[in-house]
């Protein structure tokens, strides 16, 4: 499994522990230990207590989902991604166990900022900028039907609130908070962290040629 915490792959013996039986069934935990980060993972279960003689029993687990953490980590933000926009997707990433049709607000405002800002868009509605932003035919083709996607995802046509009042509550498809902190990070990457690293290989590249007494790249 891939460590919620750390991200990083392993592969354990998870302790399977009975909590009890109520009247939606028999619930346990399943709890692995990450060997690279040392943080115990740990999944609430609806499963089956099935008694083992001796007033013994072991728990075999069904349907689970994460409660520490309570949704898996994502990859840390590079710093050459602006706080201001930063700051709304992380919030983004903490409230979606919690609430997906508030992530997903948080991450389609964000998404707006970061086109005003680094798309430069003439400003209305988020459908219209997605729109504007793919005709520019600036980004890579797969980028621009991620972002594409997130109207699709989102069903715009039928829930033009997305749209239109970034702030609002509203109801989600399947996965698409998920999807939008997903397209959000790739966006990232293409308008923020590229570019830096492009202009530190630049800038160190003219730092030799100063010492060399030549000319900088134009």
């Amino acid at each position: 499994m891939k460590c919620p915490h750390c991200l990083v792959e392993f592969h354990d013996e998870p302790k399977d522990m009975v909590i009890g039986t109520d009247a939606d069934g028999d619930w346990g935990l399943v709890v692995h230990m990450c060997p690279s980060c040392n943080r115990l993972v740990v999944e609430m279960s609806k499963g089956q207590i099935i008694p083992t003689g001796m007033s013994q029993s072991y728990f075999h687990p069904g349907d689970s989902w994460l409660v520490r953490p309570k949704c898996p980590s994502r990859n840390p933000l590079s710093s050459d991604v602006p706080q201001d926009i930063a700051a709304d997707y992380k919030e983004a990433c903490l409230v979606l166990p919690d609430s997906p049709k508030a992530s997903a607000a948080l991450s389609r405002r964000c998404l707006q900022h970061l086109l005003h800002t680094a798309a430069t868009v003439k400003p209305g509605n988020l459908a219209d900028e997605i729109q504007q932003v793919i005709d520019s035919r600036t980004l890579p083709t797969h980028l621009g039907e991620s972002l594409d996607a997130i109207r699709n995802i989102g069903n715009f046509a039928a829930h033009p609130l997305k749209s239109t009042h970034l702030g609002e509550i509203v109801d989600v498809e399947q996965g698409e908070a998920e999807w939008n902190l997903d397209v959000l990070e790739s966006l990232f990457d293409f308008y923020f962290v590229q570019p830096a690293i492009l202009r530190k290989k630049r800038d160190a590249l003219n730092k030799k040629l100063a010492d060399l007494g030549k000319p900088p790249m134009k």
